[in-house]
């Protein structure tokens, strides 16, 4: 068909980035939290919402974004990730090192399943402790009614 547009079927929407920033910030301001950035990925790694509370740093989005490409990357919780490579610093600073969007293995980055449990995105949340940002990433993520894939 000449001059037809296909469009791709995005799993993870705008608007459903929006609600899960919505809700990790909503989280956040209630448990009293530092200023805290959000970023929404989807499967594909592409960026789908973000947003950055007055008086974050301004290393605070790379390093959302960056807990967001550790969970995505490797399929499971930035957390996770960190945890099971602590002995093996060289493996982590040679996985950031070619992570073109950053990599970092830290909690905070929480896998975005579906009803099926698929992986459809990630979210990453950095600002405070790396424990209560990801309970923000969590929280954000219920609240647009998907579950947050945070066990290994």
């Amino acid at each position: 068909m000449a001059g037809a547009v296909y469009r791709h079927r995005v799993a993870l929407s705008r608007q459903v980035g929006r609600t899960i920033v919505d809700g990790a910030l909503a989280r956040a301001r209630a448990g009293g939290l530092q200023p805290v950035t959000v970023v929404v990925l989807d499967g594909g790694g592409n960026l789908v919402a973000a947003e950055r509370e007055d008086g974050c740093g301004p290393l605070r989005f790379p390093v959302a974004a960056g807990k967001a490409q550790a969970a995505l990357g490797t399929g499971t919780a930035s957390r996770v990730v960190g945890a099971r490579n602590e002995a093996r610093p060289a493996f982590l600073a040679a996985v950031a090192a070619t992570a073109p969007d950053g990599f970092v293995a830290v909690a905070g980055g929480v896998l975005v399943l579906d009803g099926e449990g698929l992986v459809i995105g990630a979210v990453g949340v950095s600002g405070d402790s790396s424990d209560n940002d990801e309970v923000a990433a969590a929280a954000g993520i219920e609240a647009a009614g998907l579950t947050p894939g945070i066990e290994p």
